[in-house]
């Protein structure tokens, strides 16, 4: 077992994802959907056992790529004799990886992949017959049960690494420091107004990160923090007793203050680790066991931690959960009001019709669903609960394919992460791996009371209803809906339901 060191990465969040309201004329190609035959024959031979060998053995014959390439430029330019990284699960990465360890043996090169994303390492908790888990509260007393039993393996931290003397400066590898780290990917640039909001809403670098989380154990929610605005804002008040973790068994899905941490776009892009986040929750408890309860905020928060696990396992045990099939097939015949490209050219003629526009723009008529979708525009995140009501909306109300918004989603949201992003719209579009059953429909209504019980989130994304004082808010009458300028809503709830009870219980049927 390699330790851990601590992230060291300066880049923020925001420089690795860019909002598609920005106009920018990205190079990004539709996701492309296997057949279920694909699916099927990469499910029974997944990538990751051969990646594992492939790193220890390496391969005779990789096959010529764009990774081979940049690695034999690597070899000439750099000299290297050893190449470390950090193991990406998904079917395309894995497979990259492989040539890359394959080539890199020919080229005298040592290449280490190390997983590094997890808290529990992908493969290593399986059932009493040897299979992965597809249920998560089975997995999850697994997962912490494995963990509690192994901590100085899976959370032992190291030293940092000391720095390079002077000398580096002078030998083979002085190119190295000559190199920068790019500030953004091609294609997903921010514009300067965009760029310096993000960079206020998600400040850079990993001792904001840890900043950050020491305010979630230790401080209370405030309501003036919810919205774009800068997460170390002064004005916290310290209580260890009432910190927002200790109250997030309550309060995690209320979206009317900073409830939540707030750390996913860090912990998506490597800022800061899961590993750092459970340690930090020993040492708020003064303990030598990691707790992951459902009776306690923090074992609620540390059960949030099992679920990026759980995802990203179950990338690595069906590959085609990534190759854009769901996971139970079954509803594959579903028909959909509108459906994602398989990538073979033709498109739906309803793909960017006005329903979608209108939520995508936040124009339904359902406030909570229309404040999220525009939270979503104004700050490139979304609190969870609201991801779920948006999700189910989009699914089941409007009979959208689950992989437009998905994809929706990857493209708009900063923290977005194919296994987390997948398992979150599967669940709710009742296709994937221990998901919300199908005749469970959110009734956004309800949910808006849930969430927003005083209507602040929704004055806060929709500024047309901010006049409203009262309970309407969250189902303005039609009078009242002309008079603020908000459209009604696109489509009525109860029929809709039913329709997409009708769907999923006979799939291919109308």
């Amino acid at each position: 077992m390699q330790k851990r060191v601590h992230s060291l990465s300066t880049s923020p969040p925001a420089s690795a994802k860019k909002s598609r309201t920005t106009g920018s004329s990205s190079t990004f190609k539709p996701n492309k959907i296997a057949t279920q035959e694909a699916a099927a024959a990469v499910d029974a031979n997944p990538p990751f056992p051969v990646l594992l060998k492939a790193v220890k053995d390496g391969l005779k014959d990789p096959v010529k790529g764009k990774s081979v390439v940049y690695w034999m430029r690597m070899g000439d330019l750099r000299k290297c004799t050893k190449v470390y990284a950090n193991m990406e699960y998904e079917v395309d990465e894995m497979r990259r990886d492989v040539k890359v360890c394959s080539l890199a043996k020919q080229e005298g090169i040592n290449a280490t992949f190390v997983h590094d994303k997890c808290i529990v390492d992908p493969g290593a908790i399986v059932s009493a017959e040897n299979k992965p888990y597809v249920v998560y509260s089975a997995y999850q007393r697994r997962w912490l049960v494995n963990l509690n039993d192994n901590l100085p393996y899976y959370l032992e931290d190291c030293a940092p690494p000391k720095p390079n003397s002077d000398s580096i400066q002078s030998s083979r590898y002085s190119n190295l420091f000559d190199s920068s780290i790019p500030t953004s990917v091609e294609g997903f640039e921010l514009d300067d107004p965009i760029k310096e909001k993000m960079a206020f809403i998600w400040p850079a670098g990993e001792e904001k990160a840890l900043s950050m989380l020491d305010r979630f154990l230790k401080t209370k929610t405030r309501s003036s923090q919810m919205g774009s605005t800068d997460p170390l804002a002064s004005g916290e008040e310290e209580s260890k007793p009432s910190s927002r973790i200790v109250k997030y068994d309550t309060r995690r899905d209320a979206a009317d203050s900073d409830t939540t941490s707030r750390l996913s776009p860090y912990l998506s892009a490597g800022v800061i680790s899961a590993r750092t986040c459970v340690r930090a929750t020993m040492e708020l408890l003064g303990v030598n066991k990691v707790d992951g309860g459902k009776t306690t905020g923090i074992g609620r928060w540390v059960q949030e931690l099992a679920w990026r696990d759980f995802y990203i396992n179950l990338v690595v045990a069906f590959p085609r959960v990534s190759m854009g099939r769901p996971w139970l097939e079954k509803y594959a015949a579903v028909v959909w009001e509108a459906h994602q490209s398989s990538g073979k050219g033709e498109r739906s003629k309803d793909s960017d019709s006005e329903l979608l526009q209108a939520w995508k723009n936040g124009m339904t008529g359902y406030p909570i669903v229309d404040a999220a979708m525009r939270c979503i525009q104004e700050m490139g995140w979304l609190h969870n609960r609201l991801r779920m009501i948006t999700a189910m909306f989009l699914t089941k109300n409007l009979m959208f394919d689950w992989r437009v918004g998905e994809r929706y989603f990857m493209e708009n949201l900063i923290d977005g992460d194919l296994a987390s992003n997948n398992g979150g719209w599967q669940w709710c579009a009742s296709t994937g791996v221990d998901p919300c059953p199908y005749f469970r429909i959110f009734n956004p209504y309800n949910q808006s009371v849930k969430a927003d019980p005083k209507g602040d989130f929704i004055r806060q994304f929709v500024p047309e209803l901010a006049s409203i004082k009262t309970s309407e808010i969250h189902n303005p009458s039609a009078k009242t809906a002309r008079a603020l300028g908000y459209p009604l809503p696109i489509v009525d709830y109860k029929e809709t339901r039913q329709r997409a009870l009708r769907r999923f219980k006979t799939p291919g049927e109308m």
